[in-house]
């Protein structure tokens, strides 16, 4: 199933969106009762997609991220690989949905994508085993984590330079019937190939990074955990769009614009 979030001439409604992505002028929003947890109850309601617009697909209370995931990201940034996964937050107020524009800080250069795998909670956990982690996720999604290098450097920690306002596309949808394993992920910018690699080469798979950030905190549902990026990261500027596409999920695009240009 893939879940998603619209605003269409009635209001916003989580739904479910069916049909063929590869023609997407025949799909369907169809509205979901209240909350997309657990099973999901249907109004009765449905939207040609092509008449609503997609949003953010979750409201996360939170987006908890892992860094230096990838060993070839970590050689390109010049760093080494932690012993143990590299957590960190993002602000709910990051979250923007498919073709929102990243808004470039006019104080920020150079800022950067980094297309991720986003995995969303489906129920309150804590300290969950990584062999029961699939138990306590709702599905799939694509997630950017932008980033303002100059900031992230000149302030030894990543708070200001990744939790700006729009600094995390997610989107375009969540998928509930994904095994996350091996999926080819993909970062084009102005169509050009930036990012080309899979997630088999994460450090600490799915069910780590859930064993691991639940250790911590109690996720809820709705949270986002971003996990991490491959090599290939790069900058993006104003007039850009920047398209991450996850094999199974979809593309997540957005353009991208400096703060005080139109």
């Amino acid at each position: 199933m893939r879940l998603g979030r619209i605003a269409s001439p009635d209001g916003v409604a989580f739904v479910s969106i069916e049909g063929d992505p590869d023609r997407p002028h025949e799909m369907t929003a169809r509205e979901i009762a209240e909350h997309p947890f657990g099973t999901p109850e249907f109004t009765g309601r449905s939207w040609p997609l092509a008449d609503v617009r997609l949003l953010a697909p979750i409201l996360a209370s939170k987006v908890v991220c892992i860094g230096k995931n990838y060993a070839a990201h970590i050689a390109e940034m010049g760093g080494a690989p932690p012993a143990n996964p590299t957590m960190f937050l993002k602000p709910n107020t990051a979250i923007i949905g498919p073709n929102v524009p990243i808004q470039l800080p006019a104080n920020a250069s150079p800022v950067h994508f980094e297309g991720e795998l986003a995995v969303v909670i489906s129920r309150p956990c804590k300290d969950v085993p990584a062999a029961r982690a699939k138990d306590n996720i709702l599905g799939y999604s694509i997630g950017n984590d932008v980033s303002a290098r100059d900031q992230q450097q000149s302030d030894g920690q990543w708070t200001r330079a990744k939790g700006h306002d729009t600094f995390c596309p997610i989107g375009p949808w969540i998928v509930t019937d994904l095994d996350p394993a091996d999926l080819s992920i993909r970062t084009e910018v102005n169509g050009a190939v930036e990012q080309d690699s899979r997630t088999s080469l994460m450090m600490h798979d799915v069910g780590a990074i859930v064993e691991w950030i639940s250790a911590v905190m109690t996720l809820l549902p709705g949270d986002i955990l971003l996990t991490g990026t491959p090599e290939g990261v790069g900058p993006i500027e104003h007039g850009d769009t920047v398209s991450v596409s996850i094999q199974g999920i979809g593309t997540l695009s957005n353009p991208v614009i400096r703060k005080g240009n139109s």
